[in-house]
């Protein structure tokens, strides 16, 4: 069963405090630290949404933690459960597969269970998923690089950190390009980190003496992908496509940078999307539970100034 909400009935649910009062409520948000940009602009606004739905909800009590390894994030869902009694859990994996077994148990529990974004290796576990579409994702940039290589043509992808959207992604970046004459000279984990991304890039380019093009599928990983190509002096061989917005990148796509034609939007926001979803379970009559995707659109020079947001933190 899947559920979907407009912003505009989300506001105007949650802009009642009082309407629906229940006994008091503790909703744990656990989520990475905030290692690249997006993982920040994720952190920024769940902050900012626990902090609009305290001052609103007196019901409502809820404990961040966040964590910069996945042994860091399993020990913080145990203390959450031990110490606090959460009645939900938000929870935006670290990594999949280390994360399945200790929000399995959150959920056996009898509580709430809210993943975001990067999914769990075991389904139907969660009362509610919210993420991009990771999908859509790589598909839009696979689409891109068919329309900006006609004739085909050599390319390298980095792929994030291990998880079930990066698999997703991937799938529909090689479903996209099937058939076009692009070949995937090669293929590894930048981690969404910009040093990672780096050290990466350095090695496909002694591996590679031809490369037309870059699939860095995140704009962390882009600015160290960049870095790399302008050290080794090939910066007039290749183009590179990030993800996810960033507002240097957007402004670089809006200014008609040769080397970053565009990017495919992936909103940080939707941590704050998947925990005011969350608080409406709690305060509210609205059905909540199932799937809320947010799609994936293409920037280009063309539209750019839509996305752009100088005085975002991402």
């Amino acid at each position: 069963m899947k559920h979907l909400f407009g912003a505009t009935a989300i506001a105007m649910v949650l802009a009642a405090p009082g309407a629906f009062a229940q006994e008091a409520t503790v909703i744990g948000v656990s989520i990475p630290a905030a290692t690249h940009g997006w993982a920040g602009g994720m952190n920024f606004h769940a902050q900012e949404a626990i902090d609009r739905l305290e001052a609103t909800y007196e019901e409502l009590d809820f404990v961040l933690a966040t964590a910069s390894d996945p042994a860091k994030q399993v020990n913080d869902i145990e203390d959450m459960m031990a110490t606090r009694n959460i009645d939900a859990l938000v929870v935006l994996p670290f990594e999949s597969e280390p994360l399945t077994a200790p929000v399995k148990r959150v959920k056996d529990a009898g509580k709430w269970v809210t993943v975001i974004d990067r999914g769990l290796s075991e389904d139907g576990i969660e009362d509610l998923y919210v993420a991009g579409d990771n999908p859509g994702f790589g598909r839009v940039a696979g689409e891109f690089f068919v329309d900006q290589m006609p004739d085909g043509g050599k390319i390298v992808v980095l792929r994030g950190i291990p998880t079930t959207i990066d698999n997703e992604r991937v799938e529909g970046f090689q479903q996209a390009i099937e058939g076009s004459g692009i070949e995937i000279l090669g293929m590894e984990h930048g981690n969404w980190n910009r040093d990672d991304a780096f050290t990466v890039m350095q090695d496909f380019l002694s591996k590679y003496p031809e490369i037309d093009a870059v699939w860095a599928s995140d704009d962390d990983m882009a600015i160290g992908v960049l870095a790399a190509v302008k050290e080794a002096g090939r910066m007039d061989d290749m183009w590179v496509l990030g993800g996810a917005g960033m507002k240097e990148m957007i402004k670089r796509v809006a200014d008609g940078d040769q080397y970053v034609k565009a990017n495919v939007t992936y909103p940080p926001s939707m941590s704050a999307t998947a925990i005011e979803i969350t608080a409406l379970n709690f305060v509210s009559n609205a059905p909540v539970s199932g799937k809320f995707v947010i799609g994936s659109v293409l920037i280009t020079q063309d539209n750019a100034e839509k996305f752009y947001f100088p005085d975002s933190p991402f």
